[in-house]
């Protein structure tokens, strides 16, 4: 491998070509619009989506949830896009302002992990959409995608489908940021048509007649507030892994502007347009099949049109892709690049990550809700304080001022070299925050009340992340965490 020399300025373990500054940030707003609309248009959204109608709401009480919590996603994401865009640097980089410049590995590798594992199931997802698509094109191989034939739990058809995305997506990501990004831009507005084409198909079934009421559930106005304020919450935490990944793509944006027009049309308008084909299809599904379904793949698989089969499962196929590569591949690349940029590149990271990804063997734990409670639920839980520490520093400790040369040096005169490179301050508001997090997940899991209480587990972990890093930030006259003496060093942006 060949070693990346950095500027004279930037010490070797801090950086490499992939984690320097940009030196040309080149993506307009449409860019960011299509990173939305792959994020947005997959399966899981759909499901999200469709998971409202559970908690006993109307469709039009489904759709204001689903817009206002989106409406709030962008507000995150405006706030979270600035430290990247103006020192085009990604997350993990932007970390080392508030966790110093080696403490930096912590969030990197919490957020790693989790990314990891949800590649697993993404992939695992779409492998079964894509399992779909191959037994109605060769139907006798029906036999190999039961019980009967599999290994480690998998059908040997499933290893298949699962082999053939794992392949697809790593050679997409191989080729790097520039194929990304046109795939991205291919890949939403492709979903678009298929999800147009399968309400209209579902409306036209139905004899364009549905009812918005979903459920049998009679609530009372009480009632009502408290589901939809859960399900705003549910829409907020759905998004967490992409807002605080969100960075990672913000960077290339040409101007802030920018971002935040690709934000606006790729958040609260798309999302609105994808969510009411979600609804107007899941209020469809009663009429023609006599239930609620709200999963698009099982949808699909009730439709007895060959074409319609083939077409919506090898969508969904390439939505999941989408999505899997702009929030689970590319992130932890970065993250594990920090760790040791110098022997880990870009490439080499997202491989790692692909890998273990492998070796978790998702498709024996995904359906098991303990292993997912006790995976992802957990490791989810420490996303809001991460997020909240980065904001709390980029905005009120620091003034929105980073040094940029100093994120890339180990000089103990370096603005964020502090104590051993990591600032302990950081790490204590970490601790606190993810203590709160953990117990809003845990507390209603082993006792049995405050059942709500995991909804919010993302604003408790990161308003308390926010609150403790300020708090502890400022309690001491230190020059390293003080907004005068940050702003009076700062360079300008990169």
């Amino acid at each position: 491998m060949t070693e990346v020399t950095a500027p004279p300025a930037y010490h070797p373990r801090l950086s490499n070509e992939d984690l320097d500054p940009l030196r040309e940030q080149k993506w307009g707003w449409y860019n960011i619009f299509a990173f939305w609309m792959s994020d947005v248009h997959s399966v899981g959204g759909y499901v999200t989506a469709g998971a409202l109608f559970a908690l006993g709401l109307t469709g039009w009480q489904v759709f204001v949830c689903l817009i206002a919590g989106i409406v709030l996603v962008q507000i995150f994401c405006n706030l979270v896009a600035k430290p990247s865009q103006q020192t085009g640097t990604p997350y993990p980089v932007v970390s080392r302002a508030s966790f110093g410049v080696l403490g930096a590995n912590i969030p990197a590798i919490i957020r790693g992990s989790i990314a990891i594992a949800w590649y697993g199931v993404q992939t695992f997802l779409a492998a079964g959409s894509l399992t779909i698509v191959i037994l109605k094109l060769f139907p006798s191989l029906a036999a190999y995608a039961t019980a009967d034939h599999s290994f480690l739990g998998l059908s040997y058809l499933g290893y298949v489908s699962f082999a053939i995305l794992w392949v697809a997506q790593a050679l997409v990501f191989w080729r790097g940021m520039e194929s990304i990004r046109r795939f991205i831009d291919f890949c939403g507005p492709a979903v678009y048509v298929a999800m147009l084409a399968l309400c209209v198909y579902m409306l036209y079934r139905a004899d364009w007649h549905v009812s918005f009421s979903l459920s049998d559930k009679e609530l009372t106005v009480g009632q009502q507030v408290t589901a939809m304020l859960g399900a705003i919450a549910l829409v907020v935490s759905y998004f967490s892994g992409p807002m605080l990944n969100f960075g990672d793509f913000a960077r290339y944006g040409k101007s802030f502007k920018a971002v935040k027009t690709g934000n606006f049309w790729g958040l609260p308008v798309n999302f609105v347009l994808f969510s009411l084909l979600t609804v107007l299809t899941a209020a469809a599904t009663m009429p023609v099949f006599g239930e609620l379904i709200t999963d698009p793949v099982a949808t699909i698989e009730r439709i007895d049109t060959y074409t319609a089969v083939l077409l919506g499962g090898l969508t969904f196929v390439i939505a999941t892709v989408g999505i899997n590569i702009v929030a689970n591949f590319i992130s932890p690349a970065f993250d594990f690049s920090n760790v040791a940029p110098q022997k880990i590149s870009w490439r080499m990271g997202g491989m790692i990550a692909a890998g273990g990804s492998v070796l978790l063997t998702p498709w024996n734990w995904y359906a098991n809700d303990e292993a997912i409670f006790w995976t992802l639920g957990l490791l989810g839980a420490l996303i809001g304080p991460l997020f909240g520490i980065l904001i709390a520093d980029f905005y009120l400790v620091r003034g929105q001022k980073i040094v940029v040369a100093d994120l890339y040096t180990l000089s103990e005169s370096g603005t964020y070299y502090y104590t051993r490179g990591t600032n302990p301050k950081a790490v204590y508001a970490l601790v606190v925050a993810a203590a709160f997090s953990f117990a809003s997940v845990l507390v209603p899991k082993l006792g049995g009340v405050l059942t709500w209480l995991p909804d919010y587990s993302w604003f408790i972990g990161c308003g308390i992340g926010f609150v403790a890093y300020y708090a502890f930030s400022t309690a001491t006259a230190d020059s390293k965490v003080t907004t005068e003496a940050t702003a009076e060093a700062a360079a300008e942006p990169a």
